[in-house]
């Protein structure tokens, strides 16, 4: 058997291994032996052991379950959307945080939050999918302006714009947040993530995304494996390299866009997991895709976990978990990039 099969199942291990320990563990244990006998109950009929009480059934498919697999389905969400930007953008330090879409999300969040929109039946769904409309419509905002100053539309022009974008549509939140104090409260834990009661809806929605998003790179992976050569190179050997980045960049936005329209802004997973994977899996896009959505859905189960048990009966933002173990890992790439130059 291959290294890269091996690793592959090891990866795959250890996701799985996370979701049951994920379900699992808070502050009612349930061992695994009970997890299973109670997706053995709900998914073929089979009747739940004596030991196994209806409250703890009720606990993992309403509350645990859901939780986890949402942060499965952002974590590998976001692992995706950081190795196609990084590839795309030549760029170590790239990632659909920084184009600016999280802050539209945001944005587009606030405003439903401020006009009172966000209660009620009608909210759970206007909330995601304005704010998936307003970072999608960020993206091609940034990419419309780059193509006016910059018609190579070249990667240093598009970060640019994108950290411009992110920085002016973080102003408005935070004045939307000053003007409105009752709601000030709700857009600042949103802007750090949770996946408290967030039910099954996500996961519907996200799950299907993220793997028809990751079938779609996965097309385009010749074509990235290319263009992390160099435009020109890439030009050369008959790649559209601008049809071909408006496209990805875009497929970015909206799978970012879905999964922060659910979860609230998470930094620096998109960051994180695209290095880790490729120090283990090389360059080549068709295999670091797949490990970067495994590993990445790994990583933020055991952030999530560590949210939510670490100071109990209180819940820690996971977006303050991610940032505390990305912003050490941000300098350490800055740096060794700067040396190996």
């Amino acid at each position: 058997m291959k290294r890269t099969s091996v690793k592959m199942i090891l990866l795959v291990c250890a996701a799985i291994i996370s979701v049951i320990f994920g379900v699992g563990v808070g502050s009612v244990y349930i061992s695994p032996g009970d997890i299973f006998a109670i997706l053995a109950n709900h998914l073929f009929g089979v009747p739940l052991p004596e030991t196994v009480s209806a409250v703890h059934s009720s606990m993992v498919m309403n509350l645990r379950l859901p939780r986890v697999l949402l942060a499965f389905c952002t974590g590998g969400a976001l692992a995706v959307s950081g190795t196609v930007m990084q590839s795309v953008l030549k760029n170590p330090l790239a990632s659909s945080y920084g184009l600016g879409v999280s802050a539209g999300a945001g944005l587009g969040a606030s405003l439903v939050m401020v006009a009172g929109l966000s209660s009620g039946i009608l909210g759970a769904f206007l909330l995601p999918a304005v704010s998936l409309s307003f970072g999608v419509a960020t993206v091609f905002i940034v990419i419309g302006i780059s193509s006016r100053i910059d018609r190579g539309l070249s990667n240093v022009t598009i970060i640019l714009m994108g950290m411009i974008a992110s920085l002016f549509f973080t102003a408005i939140m935070d004045m939307l947040a000053t003007s409105s104090p009752e709601n000030a409260q709700r857009i600042n834990l949103w802007t750090l993530g949770s996946f408290s009661m967030r039910g099954w809806v996500g996961v519907r929605v996200l799950f299907p995304v993220t793997v028809l998003s990751l079938l779609v790179f996965l097309r385009y992976s010749t074509e990235m494996d290319i263009m992390t050569f160099g435009e020109e190179q890439a030009q050369a050997l008959g790649v559209d390299v601008r049809k071909s980045k408006r496209f990805l960049t875009a497929l970015v936005a909206v799978l970012t866009g879905t999964a922060v329209a659910f979860v609230g802004i998470i930094g620096f997973v998109d960051l994180i997991a695209p290095h880790v994977v490729r120090r283990f899996f090389g360059s080549s896009h068709r295999k670091v895709l797949p490990a970067a959505a495994l590993f990445g859905g790994t990583f933020l189960v055991l952030c999530d976990l560590a949210a939510r048990t670490l100071i109990p009966p209180r819940e820690i933002p996971i977006g303050s978990i991610t940032a505390l173990l990305g912003a050490p890992f941000f300098v350490y790439i800055f740096f060794s990039g700067r040396k190996g130059r």
